[in-house]
């Protein structure tokens, strides 16, 4: 007998297939190829299969493991990672070697619905449960990164697991990598939150900000440009571009400290702040 939610979840499947457009993910889409769950619950377990499909490898928690293993692949026209601070370096091709604290802030328009997607979706399935309440984060957030090999031993993506560290619940499980679009010169971060036959991917356009800062935004835009997609594998494989909007500016504050400031819209309006304090700890 089918449990109650898996009639949500198909639901909520059949509507991004409708709300989207046929894709092949071997041809024309490839730029949209990405890891999806094989079950209902995501947590980590889709880690091991992302990397059987590539003929590779996974790296549990290897010390000094980053989510890129070098920000040169970023390189491009418009931007040079050779520009940013080398703490920011650090903390990208060193993840492992950080800790974070973390702080919330909704706007009390979104904050329900924020909440009503957290308990129907975000906490049952260990995936994207953005916290709502700014004592979910009290005690901060623990970071995993497991890095995803090719047969040859390099590093093509890293699979970052974060959870509270007062519950152990499972806020985001991502997969990270850069990939290049089919409109853009340079090469994007590319994020994929994988999720039951299917997946939330976001394409993130780098930029140095003054003194060495880095800004990673989703603007509004065209299928094809950067932002956030919807992707279902159910009888056909379709895609969507949702309009989700983030930004990510990485800086260090006056005191030398590591910082940064996440901010998520639905089309324009801001829908929730965190802000990130980062440590390094090795």
């Amino acid at each position: 007998m089918a449990r109650p939610t898996a009639h949500l979840d198909r639901l909520t499947r059949r509507f991004w297939k409708v709300r989207g457009r046929p894709v092949d993910l071997g041809g024309a889409e490839a730029w949209l190829a990405a890891p999806m769950s094989e079950g209902s619950t995501v947590g980590d377990a889709w880690v091991r299969s992302a990397a059987t499909a590539l003929g590779g490898t996974v790296v549990e928690e290897a010390d000094g493991a980053g989510l890129l293993a070098d920000l040169r692949q970023l390189d491009g026209p418009d931007f040079r990672s050779a520009d940013l601070h080398p703490q920011i370096r650090d903390f990208y091709e060193h993840t492992s070697d950080w800790r974070m604290e973390v702080w919330t802030q909704w706007n009390p328009i979104f904050q329900p619905g924020g909440e009503l997607v957290s308990r129907l979706f975000g906490r049952r399935v260990q995936q994207l449960a953005l916290p709502t309440r700014p004592l979910d984060v009290a005690r901060g957030m623990d970071s995993r990164i497991a890095v995803i090999q090719d047969a040859e031993g390099h590093q093509v993506a890293a699979a970052w697991m974060r959870t509270l560290r007062s519950t152990g619940e499972f806020v985001y499980s991502g997969c990270y990598a850069t990939r290049s679009l089919p409109g853009r010169d340079g090469p994007s971060v590319h994020v994929t939150f994988p999720l039951e036959s299917g997946n939330v991917q976001v394409f993130l356009r780098p930029r140095v900000l003054p003194g060495g800062g880095l800004e990673l935004s989703s603007p509004a835009g065209r299928f094809g440009d950067d932002g956030a997609y919807v992707v279902v594998d159910e009888a056909g494989t379709h895609a969507a571009r949702v309009p989700v909007h983030e930004s990510f500016r990485v800086y260090l504050d006056e005191e030398g400290v590591l910082r940064t400031d996440h901010t998520l819209r639905l089309w324009s309006a801001p829908a929730v702040r965190l802000h990130y304090k980062l440590t390094r700890t090795a």
